[in-house]
């Protein structure tokens, strides 16, 4: 009995040094993909307008227009502002609005674009991706379906890193402009949540080869 009773904790033991030793190994995972993201695409964002370089072609990465709770979204409005400046300032001729239209009530794409229209942007200049149902699919759907190699992301800096490590794996030449903030309190939850989507960002590019949702045929943008 009380060799069995032994037996039992140590194997209790041994299992909770393996599960601290698995828990510490996924923590320094997820520092290690952010560092690395991070440092991979800092020198390739610019928060200055007038230092970026002209390209033909912006990307707005996709998000609700509105909260859960029915307030405007800071992160859209900063984004949908960020671009409109670009296009007005002669820095892009096209924008191409890319997110979410997985429902009939819910359309990202339709959102971004009018908004881009409000601030002065023409419907000629602006081409929907309905299919951007996430950034990995945005960015590479920029390339494959709309036929840009060197064009400029429009999102916040957090998600733009992520954005240009994906473009890099895939051999795009992009840019990032980082639109504004919103304050630290409003974005906390979606700065956290970051952090775990870059170490997704790396398992899905180097581990398990993730690829778009939906690629469909390609698109011509007159420009």
């Amino acid at each position: 009995m009380k060799i069995k009773l032994l037996i039992s904790k140590l194997r209790k033991i041994l299992f909770n040094k393996w599960m601290l030793i698995l828990y510490c190994l996924l923590v320094l995972f997820v520092i290690f993909s952010n560092v690395v993201i991070v440092n991979y695409s800092k020198n390739d964002i610019y928060s200055t307008i007038s230092k970026i370089p002209q390209k033909e072609v912006a990307l707005i990465l996709g998000t609700s227009k509105y909260t859960t709770r029915g307030y405007t979204n800071l992160f859209f409005k900063y984004r949908i502002s960020a671009a409109a400046d670009l296009f007005h300032l002669g820095k892009v001729k096209h924008i191409i609005v890319s997110g979410d239209n997985r429902t009939i009530n819910y359309n990202e794409p339709k959102q971004m674009r009018k908004a881009l229209i409000a601030l002065g942007v023409p419907t000629e200049a602006i081409t929907l991706d309905y299919a951007g149902f996430r950034t990995l699919d945005s960015v590479v759907r920029c390339k494959k379906v709309f036929g840009q190699n060197a064009f400029i992301i429009v999102s916040q800096q957090f998600h733009l890193e992520r954005a240009l490590f994906i473009a890099y794996k895939y051999d795009i030449e992009a840019i990032g402009f980082a639109a504004q903030d919103p304050p630290e309190k409003y974005s906390f939850k979606t700065r956290f949540r970051e952090y775990f989507a870059k170490t997704k960002a790396v398992i899905d590019l180097y581990f398990i080869h993730k690829k778009p949702k939906f690629l469909g045929k390609k698109e011509v943008i007159n420009i």
